[in-house]
């Protein structure tokens, strides 16, 4: 049975900076979604080499406002992402800048493929899969899924939940989408769900994401505690309905958040939707 209590997502613009991003976490209350946690990560979106700027990376300022803001807290602060089929995830941290960020804030990075100590989680009811593995230190973590806002060619939007799929450590992944790549988003996030999604949208893309589209100069970000309501009100704002999008939708029907009890706070859908081109 699905909860009647409404989610909460922040939207909030302005120009490139800390301060549009430590407003919109202000406005969901988000060290409630991290208590009891001694460790966070901070999950970027490196599916390739090319910066922030061409809508395609996690912008190194978001995770700067998320480090200063995490730094206040009582947690070990980690950046993570793994190694794809067609990016070395080493090579993007020092092209995107993230490196020298993690560095000026002595906040260490890890490549998720080459952590050595994991372990296997069931996933109830999987879609696509039974299980999968992952790094410890992922199981045992909080993590902030810090998305991009973009199309996908083949998943219609890549937000806070297709983010997650990076936490497999596996480099050839290609074999997750032969499975069906929207089940398989479904099932790890039945098991992986992020405590905080925040949604850059700095520069955004359109068209033939998440690598090839053309960016888009939007100003804002999203930020919310339900991934499901937080990638569903980003849909609207991209002019998609997210009952269109085969893993939103299937992530709503198994519980793991809202699509439509949503209470927007900050500025309104309307105030900054803009039809995002498809192809």
């Amino acid at each position: 049975m699905f909860s009647t209590q409404q989610s909460k997502v922040a939207i909030v613009r302005g120009e490139r900076g800390h301060q549009p991003v430590f407003d919109a976490l202000d406005l969901i209350d988000y060290k409630s979604a991290l208590a009891g946690y001694s460790r966070v990560l901070i999950k970027v979106n490196f599916i390739t080499t090319m910066t922030w700027d061409t809508g395609a990376t996690t912008d190194p300022v978001v995770v700067e406002a998320l480090i200063l803001r995490l730094q206040k807290l009582p947690v070990e602060v980690y950046v993570v992402e793994s190694d794809a089929s067609m990016t070395n995830a080493d090579k993007a941290f020092q092209s995107t800048g993230m490196s020298d960020l993690c560095n000026s804030h002595g906040v260490p990075y890890l490549n998720l493929r080459h952590q050595k100590d994991k372990v296997k989680l069931a996933i109830p009811n999987g879609e696509a899969l039974k299980d999968i593995t992952v790094p410890k230190i992922v199981a045992e973590s909080a993590i902030i899924s810090a998305a991009k806002m973009k199309t996908h060619m083949a998943t219609k939007v890549t937000l806070g939940m297709k983010n997650m799929f990076g936490l497999l450590p596996d480099k050839l992944k290609f074999k997750y989408h032969a499975k069906g790549i929207s089940k398989v988003i479904v099932d790890i996030n039945t098991v992986l769900k992020p405590h905080l999604t925040v949604i850059d949208g700095f520069v955004a893309m359109e068209g033939k994401g998440p690598s090839s589209g053309t960016p888009v100069k939007m100003d804002l970000i999203l930020a919310g505690k339900d991934p499901v309501a937080t990638d569903a009100t980003c849909a609207r704002v991209m002019g998609l309905d997210p009952h269109e999008i085969s893993h939103i939708r299937g992530a709503h029907q198994k519980d793991i958040g809202e699509i439509d009890n949503i209470d927007i706070a900050g500025l309104q859908i309307d105030d900054v939707k803009r039809e995002f081109k498809r192809r």
